[in-house]
């Protein structure tokens, strides 16, 4: 059974009186343990995809099911819920709490749910080892590097144990070092814990990376396909 299902998805915008197609009918399938790029130009659809996967955007019509469960009209607190428990968020401008530390901003969706106690602070503490932010705990965000910092919007979208981690353009403000160190980082990741990468970008060098591509033009699937050697 797909994690991921689509069918027929669109999604208007009105600008004015306008109406302005984000989404004209797409189509897409995507298995747990997969780690899936989408590309395409500014302007493609991939954002507008992303937020209805992420239940941040309703479609204008069509279906979407995840994990079998239709999320057809649930209403905002059962998809804040789903959000939280299911779907973790990686963002390409970190979108980190300035006021928090390293610790404080990875354990915040946990804290979310009311959870407490020394169980969250190994997990919150074992998570930042894996993407090596262990010496950087107690440090604020704007005492990090642009790669440290989207390691910890990694450890925080993996702090919840989500089966789907979304990822929006995550190297898009990252040198092209870093953003491939990233991308290895997810990879690592993905087949150390079998968690599901779907991730956005319009950029071909990072694409080389993943072993699926789904390509997007005018809100459209144009491609899907293995990645190119």
């Amino acid at each position: 059974m797909p994690l991921v299902s689509l069918r027929g998805i669109t999604k208007d915008y009105l600008l004015g009186r306008t109406v302005v197609p984000a989404l004209r009918g797409v189509d897409l399938d995507v298995e747990p343990g997969e780690f899936t790029v989408v590309m395409g130009p500014s302007g493609s659809g991939k954002t507008t995809l992303l937020n209805i996967i992420g239940c941040l955007d309703r479609p204008t019509s069509g279906t979407y099911s995840l994990d079998g469960q239709p999320i057809g009209e649930r209403d905002f607190d059962d998809l804040a819920e789903l959000r939280n428990r299911r779907i973790g968020f990686i963002f390409q401008s970190f979108n980190l709490i300035p006021v928090l530390n390293v610790l404080e901003n990875v354990e915040f969706p946990v804290l979310l749910r009311g959870r407490r106690g020394p169980d969250l602070d190994r997990r919150v503490r074992a998570i930042a080892g894996e993407v090596g932010l262990s010496p950087f705990l107690k440090h604020r965000p704007d005492e990090l590097s642009g790669g440290q910092r989207q390691r910890v919007a990694i450890a925080r979208a993996l702090v919840t144990e989500p089966g789907l981690v979304l990822a929006d353009e995550p190297t898009a403000n990252l040198d092209s070092v870093t953003s491939e160190q990233i991308v290895d980082l997810m990879l690592q990741l993905n087949r150390e814990s079998g968690v599901t990468f779907l991730f956005s970008t319009h950029d071909p060098q990072v694409t080389r990376h993943a072993r699926r591509v789904v390509k997007l033009a005018d809100g459209r699937v144009v491609g899907d396909g293995a990645a190119p050697p």
